[in-house]
């Protein structure tokens, strides 16, 4: 149990080889192995705005329909 007692993480190893290589097998597959495209928040505030007018307009059609407005 002295392997794993010290307070510099780099000296000593944290896992057992074998632990390390369920933890590295695990983080290549499922949610983590999935490549995905890279985050635009550019598009996402057009698309934010976008949503924004046409429930706006949508919600002035609806009050002029009902006599509302």
């Amino acid at each position: 149990m002295d392997q794993f007692r010290g307070s510099d993480i780099g000296e000593e190893r944290r896992l057992k080889p074998e632990d390390q290589a369920k933890v590295d097998e695990f983080c290549s597959t499922g949610v983590n192995s999935v490549e995905r495209k890279p985050f635009k928040p550019f598009r996402m505030m057009l698309l934010l705005i976008g949503v924004t007018i046409v429930f706006s307009i949508l919600s002035q059609m609806v009050a002029r329909w009902s006599g509302i407005y």
